[in-house]
């Protein structure tokens, strides 16, 4: 199965700035879309950004501005944040498919269609 690890995540003030990485095992389909999502406490899973084999990009509504996702190779993913809020503190979970990440960010697909997950970094913002 595809593995898919998570760093980068930690406690930051209010207006301060992130950088989250993920990097795939190698068994991963090297033209899989690659994206970021998170999940607060009490509430739904939502998409952050998402980057296709071709470098198309999607962001959710409510980082937009904010964030910029950068796909550094076929297995590794960036998420570069800035100006955070308090409402951006949740688990930030990298996920993988053939095509559905983008369509998931801008919410015209589930997140549990998604074929892999990692297993989250936490991210605080106070």
């Amino acid at each position: 199965d595809v593995q898919l690890v998570e760093s980068g995540g930690g406690s930051v003030q209010a207006g301060g700035s992130l950088r989250l990485s993920c990097v795939a095992s190698s068994d991963m389909y090297r033209k899989n879309c690659m994206g970021w999502y998170r999940q607060a406490p009490g509430k739904e899973r939502e998409g952050v950004a998402a980057i296709d084999s071709n470098g198309n990009m999607r962001y959710g509504q409510s980082v937009k501005g904010r964030a910029t996702i950068v796909r550094d190779n076929d297995y590794s993913v960036t998420l570069l944040m800035k100006d955070l809020r308090p409402e951006d503190t949740a688990t930030y979970y990298c996920a993988t498919d053939l095509f559905k990440c983008g369509s998931v960010v801008v919410g015209t697909k589930s997140w549990r269609e998604l074929e892999a997950w990692g297993h989250g970094t936490q991210v605080t913002v106070s």
